[in-house]
């Protein structure tokens, strides 16, 4: 019978399969976990989209016993799918060959390690829920930008692994900007400890940036140094109801002259998303008049407590008003206000994923281009398959849209979805053809893949493969992702 906590009640004589027996003997009962039930959520990522199989589940608690694992691992040529809170959404921590690779989730390496505010750092282990370390920073009155829909699950190594955006990208950049060192263990089993704080190292080539993004197929993060900021001692939120795509782009071009270094968030939402938000998610409400339109979610923060940005804020959307870029606005006078105005942008992603089968698309293109790419990429939809509901929404502060696309009301899931690989590609050409990506913050997973050899350019994907044979000769670091 299985105990109660999860562990295998086997010892390490008596497994069927000598590997497995020479992992939990390294591992003990609570670092292996080799029975279908123990094993299963792992081995489907939370879009239900991919589901592997694995010879086993390593939980190793410590950095020393990641190596030992992975030594073992080159040793058997067996392939490693390292796994974080496995929140990711194109395939990346889940097996995707026949069985015989291990998933090693790093979820028991979750300790904060180090907390200095004068330094303005944390060290953490890799495995560390990515909201306890906002929470350790806000504890000595510091924070920690990253922030994303996940951040209740997913885990810091990922983030790095998959460096991820979110909402604060505008003001803080992406994960890669919030890192100062990493440890790593390589694919040989051996330990890079390269957990320096320091800002400036002019040293030779910048080797942890090749780690960051490379979801898992270099070698396995275990603990990561990260930059800390000052708290914002002041908020200031508003929506921002606007004609269309472009008065959208064109607002943010009014903010950020105005207001650059105060912009925390730009969230664009087209209305489509957001009517479908409001009928489908219960609270969701629209606060601007009677018709749903387009619109613009900003959030201003800043350190000093003068002067006042809610004013600031006020004075700038009484401009865009008068100036015509803006149709009207909603200020929130109140943290809760500031939360129900969240909740909408929130409301968009939860609507599409209640409704029914959709095609998603995390792309980015220049600023100044993102309404020409949805008015581009909209009419290719429509052409291909009309009536097709298309929700576009995301961070339009640094040109992320998430293009989605829903089925329309006419057909089935089926036969929507038997047109998606058309679609993908006919939106995939216009980012293209916009010097845009593909994959603006999701990474490449198994998903996306296949779209580098098509959009990447020859001389990047050799580099990208002579990069994976030096450092993983026997492809055993996340096999079947990214290349």
């Amino acid at each position: 019978m299985t105990p109660a906590t999860g562990a295998i009640n086997l010892t390490s004589m008596e497994h069927p399969d000598p590997f497995v027996s020479r992992v939990q003997a390294l591992l003990g009962e609570a670092g292996c976990l080799a029975t279908p039930e123990l094993m299963a959520r792992y081995l489907r990522d939370w879009r239900g989209l991919y589901e592997g199989k694995a010879r086993l589940v390593a939980r190793p608690g410590s950095t020393e016993e990641v190596a030992a694992l992975v030594r073992l691992c080159a040793e058997e040529r067996i392939g490693i799918v390292p796994q974080g809170g496995n929140t990711g959404l194109v395939g990346g921590a889940t097996p995707s060959t026949g069985g015989s690779d291990i998933v090693l989730s790093l979820e028991r390496l979750n300790r904060i390690r180090s907390l200095d505010p004068a330094d303005f750092s944390i060290t953490v282990d890799a495995g560390c829920i990515l909201a306890d370390v906002q929470n350790a920073a806000a504890g000595v009155d510091r924070l920690f930008p990253l922030s994303l829909g996940a951040e209740g699950t997913c885990q810091i190594g990922g983030n790095i692994s998959t460096n991820a955006g979110g909402i604060n990208v505008v003001r803080y950049g992406n994960t890669r900007d919030l890192v100062l060192g990493l440890e790593i263990v390589l694919p040989d089993g051996s330990i890079w400890d390269d957990l320096r704080r320091v800002r400036k190292d002019n040293t030779g080539y910048p080797l942890r940036q090749l780690f960051i993004g490379a979801e898992g197929t270099l070698g396995i993060i275990t603990a990561a140094a990260l930059k800390l900021f000052p708290v914002p001692r002041q908020r200031a939120t508003a929506l921002v109801a606007v004609a269309n795509a472009q008065s959208a782009c064109d607002l943010f071009s009014f903010f950020e002259t105005r207001l650059g270094d105060c912009i925390a968030s730009f969230e664009y939402m087209s209305a489509a998303a957001l009517q479908l938000a409001i009928d489908r998610i219960p609270g969701t409400l629209w606060p601007l008049g009677a018709a749903v339109t387009d619109c613009v979610l900003v959030e201003l923060s800043w350190t000093l407590e003068q002067p006042p940005l809610t004013e600031l804020l006020e004075a700038t959307l009484a401009s865009g008003m008068e100036t015509g870029v803006m149709v009207d606005a909603v200020l929130a006078d109140s943290e809760a206000k500031r939360l129900a105005l969240w909740r909408i942008r929130e409301g968009v992603v939860e609507a599409q994923r209640v409704t029914g089968a959709s095609i998603k698309h995390d792309v980015s293109v220049p600023i100044s281009e993102v309404a020409a790419f949805i008015a581009q990429a909209n009419a290719a939809v429509s052409k291909i398959l009309p009536g097709t509901r298309i929700l576009p929404f995301g961070h339009l502060g640094d040109g992320n849209i998430h293009y989605n696309l829903m089925r329309p009301l006419s057909i089935g899931d089926p036969v929507f979805l038997s047109n998606a690989e058309i679609l993908i590609r006919a939106v995939h050409d216009i980012v293209r053809d916009f010097g845009g990506s593909f994959s603006a913050e999701h990474g490449l997973g198994q998903l996306r893949r296949s779209e580098a050899d098509r959009y990447k350019a020859s001389a990047e994907r050799d580099m990208m493969k002579r990069i994976k044979t030096v450092f993983d000769p026997h492809g055993l670091m996340n096999p079947g992702k990214v290349l």
